[in-house]
């Protein structure tokens, strides 16, 4: 997986099959343990990720890891985090579907090599794309479908929570249910 994981790392890099290649500073292929079997993905990158090269490393990114703290979950140990677009879309505007098509194929690939038991949704724009085209994160957080062996949930993307903070605790019980699948379907995630 190795030599597969950092050869399409590298051509990411050098991707220009949408528009968002000539106003991006880098690609942002994701971070953190690979093998894990957890698998979180957000929407797309923004200004810090951009300057970084590393998804969620702004203000959302610092909420999303105390989050992850709450259920002893860490990007540095035992979760991935990437986004559906991984390129920065101008002014964080949502990504049209043509840029979400275009970078599909990174995604495919980054979910076949780790093969998670698990994937989080970060936001409407994750969601709607892997659970359902009618995803609604206000009424279907935390619910949990299963596709090819795969359990999936939506939640509120950190950016959210920073503007409706009102959904706080909401998008803590869907962590605290994603402690609960972990436990039941992977439990060395916790190792």
């Amino acid at each position: 997986m190795d030599q597969q994981w950092e050869n399409r790392k590298a051509q990411l890099q050098s991707c220009q099959r949408c528009g968002l290649c000539r106003t991006r500073i880098q690609a942002v292929w994701g971070v953190g343990n690979p093998k894990s079997k957890v698998l979180l993905i957000g929407e797309a990158p923004g200004k810090n990720e951009d300057e970084q090269g590393e998804p969620f490393v702004g203000r959302s990114g610092q909420l999303l890891d105390k989050m992850l703290a709450a259920v002893d979950l860490s990007r540095q140990k035992n979760i991935y985090i990437t986004n559906i677009v991984k390129c920065r879309p101008p002014e964080n505007r949502d990504p049209q579907p043509d840029e979400v098509a275009a970078c599909m194929d990174y995604l495919r690939e980054q979910t076949r090599l780790i093969a998670p038991k698990i994937i989080v949704c970060l936001g409407r724009i994750s969601a709607t794309r892997i659970i359902d085209p009618n995803f609604k994160v206000t009424r279907q957080h935390g619910q949990w479908v299963e596709k090819n062996g795969i359990h999936i949930m939506g939640t509120f993307h950190p950016a959210a929570l920073l503007r409706n903070p009102g959904n706080k605790p909401g998008a803590l019980m869907d962590f605290l249910s994603l402690r609960e699948k972990i436990r039941q379907l992977c439990p060395e995630v916790y190792e």
